[in-house]
Parts: structure tokens; C-alpha cells; sequence
């Protein structure tokens, strides 16, 4: 029989990799609860339209990645490819835009591309929304956020932000008729998909990884150009705010991102410590959007960080703390026919210290065996009852990491051993 295999592009998270992803999560989430975040979790598997309606008929996205498919009922369902639109149909439908509302969520999105390092098929998010907030405050409180997220991770110096406004619609109705015209008299140095975009999603041309097609940008109209007085206002005050608040940008007029739901303030969070420069975080305002889908006009900001890249980031840069190599503090040994007892002494040490990650050998094995299982699992401690222990109450304290003697103490006093 043929093994069964994941699906590739949709990779397993082994035991070794959790640590760092629960440090990545815990950060996160403790970091935008400080801000004030509230968590929302939305379901996995979405009706089609709600993607096709929010990103865009002529996003890539749309077009060619998503996981769309009939169910038994025959309707069109798709599994989410990235968080807004169902943060957005959840707020709607729950009726949560009567008041501001800021929130996160983490999860599974999926897209189907060419698997590659740091970007799968089934890859994992974390999103920031906020609803009802108009000004350029609230832009910049998020992008404050993010660049206190990377001091804390300890990659500041790695990331850098790219800045950029699209304007109203109306402005950018005007830019892409000027992007259009330039780009349709040197058409035939345009590269095949961009060719293709022209005539759909022009403005998706300006972030074209074509060589070419990027020296033939440098002339183009510039989208700043074109701001209307409002947008241009606003861009100039979160500007102002990142500046007081000392979080340096690079102003990137290309900037457009992939979805066409976004205006006024765009950003990115780039990085080239993994070779080809990366997305690690990015995202912008969608004041339209829930209009759009039926709500009432409601202002709208928000952020997508994809967690693997973020993960092979940290790994790349080696800025994990060292403790998640260690999976538990205490390996206890139990030698003879004291596993009853052994399990009731770890009970009675986990009710005294809550905190402490106690491993207890089960299966057997003998005295050496054990040892060398405490001695792998990076405990500080290896408490051991054998059965003379095990009549007289006691247990054996071996520090595994520290030069210390051994000591054999009566269980009562253990918490205090190994509270130090």
C-alpha cells in the first residue's frame, strides 16, 4: 500500500517546532491585549461570494488560489483565504459595528500557489482589525504596535516599513487612466501578466516582480501625484505621528498590495534577512469595504502577519530564547514496583507548584534507561523513588544541570528543594 503522505504544501507542526510557535502566539495575543485588542475567531470555510464580493473578481487571489468547491447542498464554499472579509461579515452579522471595535484573530488560511520556504499552501495568520476609528491615529497606533512587536522579538533592526497612500477612488480612478495611458504605449515591453493585468487590475502592475517591467515603472505616473486633498491630509498626519513616535518608513509609491479593498494608507513590513526580500506583515485601510458587503459605512483598518515567516525569521536571525529548547523542568524515575507511589508523589508536587512541567517515566525500564531519558529531556531535575524511597516517604533529588549533590528529602519537602 501506497503511504499516505500530507498534502504538500499543508505541513505538519511536530513537537519540537511548538515551542516557538507558542511563544510567537502568546506574544501576540499578550502584546495587542495590551493595546486594548479583543480576539474574534471566524469559521474556516466561508460562501464563495463573500471573497469574490470583498477581495476582488480580478485578484489573484480570486483568479487562480483559492480552494473553492461544491458542497452537498451545491453551494459554492471556499476555505478562507486571508482573515478581513469574515472578520467583516461576522461584525456585520453580529452587529458589532454600533460601537469602535479592535480585534484580533490567529488561524489556518489557504491559497493555492507554489509552495515555497515561508509561504505554504495552508498557512497560518495573524490579523488585526479596527472598525469606526477615521482618523490617521488609529493607522498609526497600529504601526507603532508592529514596530513594538519587533523590538520585543528582538528583530527590529531587521524589518522595515514601506509606507504609501492610494487615495479615494476617485483619485485613483484618475491615476489609473494617466497608468493605463503611459503603460499602453510601451504595451509591448509589458511582461505577459502584465499585460494581462492592464486591461483588469492595472495598478496591481506597479508591484510586478518583471525586471523589466519595473525599469519601464520608473517613468510611469506617480500614484502621490494624484492624492485628493483628504487623503493626502491624512497621509501627511500619520507621517507626522510615526515621526514623534520614532518609527522610521521609507515612502514606496508602488506600494499598492493585492486586494481591492484597499485605500488611503497602505503598508509593509519587508525584510531581507531571508535572502529575496519578504513580506513578513502588512495591510492598510479598507474604509469601503464594509459598505461594500452590505453594513453601513463604517471606517476600517487592519494588518495580516503571516506567522511561518515571522517563525523562520526568528530561527534565521537566532533571537529564540534559549528556555524553549527545554520541554520540562522535573523527570521523575521510578524504579521497582513504585509507580503507584511515583504517581502520587507527582500529583502532590504538581498541587504545590502549579508551574512546574513534570515529566513522569512510564513503561519501566531500568535505573540507567531512565536516567538517560531525564538526562534528554533537558530537565533541571531527575526525582527519583526507588523502593527504599518509596517505604520511607522520600524521593532522591539529582540536579542534572547544576553542580550540586544529590539529596534525598521526605516528599512534604520537596517543593521547597526544588523552588530553589
Amino acid at each position: 500500500m501506497k503511504q499516505l503522505r500530507a498534502i504538500r504544501g499543508m505541513n505538519d507542526l511536530l513537537p519540537g517546532d511548538s515551542p516557538t510557535w507558542q511563544y510567537v502566539e502568546a506574544t501576540l495575543s499578550e502584546l495587542f491585549g495590551r493595546y486594548g485588542y479583543s480576539e474574534i475567531r471566524t469559521p474556516l470555510l466561508e460562501v464563495t461570494q463573500l471573497f469574490s464580493r470583498a477581495v476582488g473578481e480580478a485578484t489573484d487571489i480570486v483568479e487562480k488560489e483559492m480552494y473553492t468547491f461544491d458542497d452537498k447542498s451545491g453551494d459554492s464554499v471556499t476555505l478562507r483565504p486571508e482573515g478581513t472579509a469574515g472578520t467583516v461579515r461576522a461584525a456585520i452579522q453580529n452587529n458589532l459595528l454600533t460601537t469602535p471595535q479592535r480585534l484580533w484573530y490567529f488561524g489556518p488560511m489557504f491559497r493555492y500557489e507554489r509552495p515555497q520556504k515561508g509561504r505554504l499552501r495552508q498557512f497560518h495568520q495573524f490579523g488585526v482589525e479596527v472598525f469606526g476609528i477615521e482618523g490617521p491615529d488609529i493607522d498609526a497606533e497600529i504601526l507603532i504596535m508592529t514596530a513594538r512587536l519587533w523590538r520585543q522579538l528582538g528583530i527590529a533592526d531587521h524589518v522595515q516599513l514601506q509606507l504609501n497612500s492610494l487615495g479615494n477612488s476617485e483619485s485613483r480612478a484618475a491615476y489609473r487612466e494617466a497608468l493605463v495611458a503611459y503603460l499602453n504605449r510601451h504595451r509591448e515591453q509589458l511582461d505577459e501578466d502584465s499585460q494581462r493585468r492592464l486591461e483588469r487590475n492595472p495598478l496591481r502592475i506597479l508591484d510586478s516582480k518583471n525586471a523589466q517591467t519595473q525599469e519601464l515603472l520608473a517613468d510611469a505616473p506617480c500614484l502621490l501625484d494624484f492624492l485628493d486633498e483628504e487623503s493626502a491630509a491624512h497621509f501627511g498626519s500619520l507621517r507626522s505621528m510615526l515621526d514623534a513616535a520614532g518609527v522610521a518608513y521609507e515612502i514606496n509609491p508602488r506600494l499598492v498590495r493585492g486586494l481591492d479593498y484597499y485605500g488611503k494608507t497602505v503598508f509593509e513590513w519587508v525584510t531581507d534577512s531571508l535572502g529575496a526580500q519578504g513580506t513578513v506583515c502588512a495591510g492598510g485601510r479598507y474604509d469601503g469595504l464594509v459598505e461594500q458587503m452590505g453594513g453601513k459605512s463604517t471606517p476600517a483598518v487592519g494588518f495580516g502577519l503571516g506567522v511561518e515567516r515571522l517563525v523562520l525569521l526568528l530561527q534565521t536571525l537566532q533571537v529564540l530564547p534559549e528556555a524553549l529548547e527545554q520541554q520540562v523542568d522535573a523527570y521523575l524515575v521510578a524504579v521497582g514496583d513504585v509507580q503507584s507511589a511515583a504517581l502520587a508523589v507527582a500529583e502532590q508536587v504538581r498541587d504545590s507548584l502549579p508551574w512546574l512541567r513534570l515529566q513522569t517515566h512510564c513503561g519501566g525500564g531500568s535505573f540507567k534507561s531512565q536516567m538517560k531519558k531525564a538526562d534528554r529531556s533537558n530537565a533541571d531535575y531527575a526525582l527519583i523513588i526507588g523502593e527504599d524511597e518509596a517505604a520511607a516517604g522520600q524521593v532522591t533529588v539529582k540536579f542534572l544541570r547544576a553542580d550540586a549533590p544529590q539529596q534525598t528529602v521526605a516528599v512534604d519537602e520537596l517543593a521547597a528543594v526544588l523552588q530553589g
